[in-house]
């Protein structure tokens, strides 16, 4: 299966087959209420463009131990201003065209094979961006120097976590997201019940406080 994947890799770039968009903001914001994440149009802080409740977990923990928020890696109102970034990519551009072409073959496993790597791909554009951001679009770790095995390891600065994951199960901000990036103008869109559009797609928020981290809500 590896060397069928690599071989289908192969062809998607050769054949162009696949295009990746992405989308990046980073807008100012504060914490309010404890949980609640206030986004806001520019630096005056002075309109809210949406607010965002990540949850918080609400299990007992042992003393010393606190119930963890994504709001807590963003700084309260009137204690220091603070800003969050938002992302949407996608590598699943083309992805219906080659497919119904695999299907019109009755070519089920390379359709299954190539879908497979168009979400692999988006992955990789993810974190490809990621380093970007960190580097020069926010800048906030602007020498970092990483190596690969590093990156995988995720030991760099900051999170991004993704609607619809551990951290951030509510998908409905999506929504709000999308409609700021003005994801349609990459070819990214949304269903009904917020799944996104290409499948081999990824979206989500970036966090750059130095203890930020992953856990389960």
């Amino acid at each position: 299966v590896f060397e069928d994947g690599q071989a289908m890799l192969k062809k998607c770039i050769e054949g162009r087959w696949l295009q990746a968009n992405a989308a990046v903001a980073f807008y100012p914001a504060n914490t309010i209420d404890d949980d609640t994440i206030e986004v806001y149009t520019d630096d005056t802080r002075a309109q809210v463009l949406f607010t965002y409740n990540p949850g918080r977990q609400l299990g007992v923990k042992r003393e010393g131990v606190f119930n963890k928020s994504l709001a807590d890696y963003i700084a309260p109102k009137g204690v220091k201003q603070d800003y969050i970034g938002l992302f949407a990519v996608t590598a699943g551009i083309g992805v219906e065209k080659k497919e119904s072409q695999f299907q019109a073959a009755h070519d089920d496993y390379s359709s299954i094979m190539f879908k497979a790597i168009a979400d692999r791909m988006a992955e990789a554009f993810a974190e490809c961006m990621h380093q970007r951001v960190r580097k020069d679009l926010w800048g906030y770790v602007a020498d970092e120097t990483l190596s690969n095995e590093e990156l995988i390891a995720e030991k760099y600065q900051g999170i991004r976590p993704a609607p619809g994951y551990p951290a951030c199960p509510e998908h409905t901000i999506k929504k709000a997201m999308f409609e700021v990036m003005n994801c349609g103008e990459i070819g990214m869109s949304l269903t009904e019940n917020f799944a996104m559009m290409p499948a081999a797609s990824v979206s989500g928020f970036y966090f750059s406080h130095p203890q930020s981290q992953y856990f389960n809500v």
